[in-house]
Parts: structure tokens; sequence; C-alpha cells
């Protein structure tokens, strides 16, 4: 693929992963519109890229139709879309509802709202590309945080429904699914940090660069850590030895998080 001259939209990237992907972009020659809540990181990148900073909300109708409306104003046509803008909320059972609506408003229906004002404009160009960054909880799941788990599976979910209804019509679609990134959110993952640095911690650099080889062969998973691909099909093939692994592990969170407790108190 040819970035070059194509007008490209990344959201959430101040920082991390979608920083990373924005600056890539940009390297091959795409003019990119950086997207995120952080107004001063959005114009941070924008000036280090030589982007346009396009600050704000990438989840809510008028957030989404506002950045739409503006990326198209400032490149003309939006001709690949980064749904990367994403949340890590909450943890179990106990997490409040309020939780979960900002881990679906963000992690699902920001991708679903960009969408719906993008595919029929690239419907009648013929052509067309959003790429989602969902996580490898969604192709298997996030131990201690079912929000984000259950979020990510459904993004997952709606890229593998966009690609299946429209890429007879051009219209390419691709799913990031990453372990762990050196990102805020890894920092901030607390017990789970060793869990999610089981194989590798990448650098964003790294994802940007996988993200760019799927760019080249429109694979739809993107896996960064190639091992996600045996794990992923393990999980198919043999779903309750899986889940049995799964409980062992969580088993070993448990007893870390009341060692922990004990040590505190």
């Amino acid at each position: 693929m040819d970035v070059r001259g194509a007008g490209v939209v990344v959201t959430g990237a101040g920082h991390g992963i979608g920083r990373a992907i924005a600056a890539r972009m940009a390297a091959e020659g795409a003019r990119v519109v950086v997207n995120d809540l952080d107004a001063d990181a959005a114009a941070s990148v924008a000036a280090e890229i030589g982007g346009t900073a396009v600050p704000g909300d990438a989840a809510s109708e008028a957030g989404v139709s506002a950045l739409v409306e503006a990326a198209r104003d400032r490149l003309g046509a939006i001709d690949v879309y980064f749904a990367n803008a994403g949340v890590d909320v909450g943890r179990g059972l106990d997490t409040p509802a309020e939780d979960w609506a900002t881990a679906i408003e963000v992690n699902v229906m920001a991708h679903v709202r960009a969408a719906q004002r993008l595919v029929p404009v690239w419907l009648e160009a013929g052509a067309g590309r959003m790429v989602v960054t969902a996580s490898a909880a969604g192709l298997l799941t996030m131990l201690g945080g079912a929000p984000y788990s259950v979020s990510k599976h459904a993004a997952v979910a709606f890229a593998e429904w966009l690609s299946a209804t429209y890429g007879h019509r051009g219209i390419t679609v691709q799913a990031i699914c990453p372990q762990g990134v050196d990102t805020r959110m890894l920092g901030n993952a607390g017990p789970l940090r060793d869990l999610l640095s089981h194989d590798t911690v990448l650098q964003p650099e790294d994802v940007a660069e996988a993200v760019w080889q799927g760019l080249q062969d429109d694979r739809f998973l993107i896996l960064p850590h190639p091992e996600v691909q045996a794990y992923y099909e393990f999980r198919a093939g043999h779903t309750d030895q899986w889940l049995a692994g799964m409980r062992k592990l969580q088993q070993r969170l448990d007893h870390t998080h009341q060692t922990h407790q004990k040590e505190q108190s």
C-alpha cells in the first residue's frame, strides 16, 4: 500500500500507539490529522510530524461528526481512518454502570459512529480503509478487566462484520490486536502488568511497524505479538483447556493480590 498523499485520520494520537501510527503514516508521505482529547498533546504530535491537529472527542455522536467534518475540510477526503482511541476502566462485577457505559462508548461505539459517516462515502468512491485498534484481549480475554475485555471483543466483532459486509465493495477493514505495549495503559495495569508482559513488551513504534506491514497485504488481524496467533487458535480448538488455564492464571492473580493486601496491612 502506498499512502503518499493519502488523507489519514488517527484518533487517540496524542500518546502511545496512536502517536506512533501517526508518525509512521506521516513518514510514509500521508497527510495526517492527529486527534486526541488532550489538545496540547495533539498539537505537539501534529507539529512534530507535519500533520494537522483536530483535538476533541472521537466517541460521541457530536464528537465523531465534528472530527470527520473537520478532517474532510483539511484533507479533502479521508482515505484511511485509524480508530485507535480506547480506554481501560473498571475491573470486575463491582464495576459501576458508568464505567461500563464509558468502555462501550469509547471502545465500540466510536468505531460504529465513524463507520456510519465514512462507509457511505467510501462506497461511492469504491475504496476506503478502517483500522481498529482492538487488543489481544479482544481475541482472548483480559483477566481482571471485564469492561475492557468485553468491549474489545465487541470491537473485533464489529470490524469483522464490516469486513464481511463491505470487503467485496472496496472497503478494507483491519484490527490491531497487541498484548503488552509500553504505554501509559500498561504502566497503570498494576498486578496485570506481569501477565501482559509475559511474552514481550513492545514499544509503540514496534506496533506501528507491524501496522505498516499489515497494510501491505490487507490482512484482517494485525498481530504485533506473533504468539497471539497460537493462543487464539488454541482457544478456538480447545476451549475448555483454554479456560482451565485462564482459571489457573486467575488464581495466581488472586494470590498476588491477597499477598499485596497483607503486606500493606
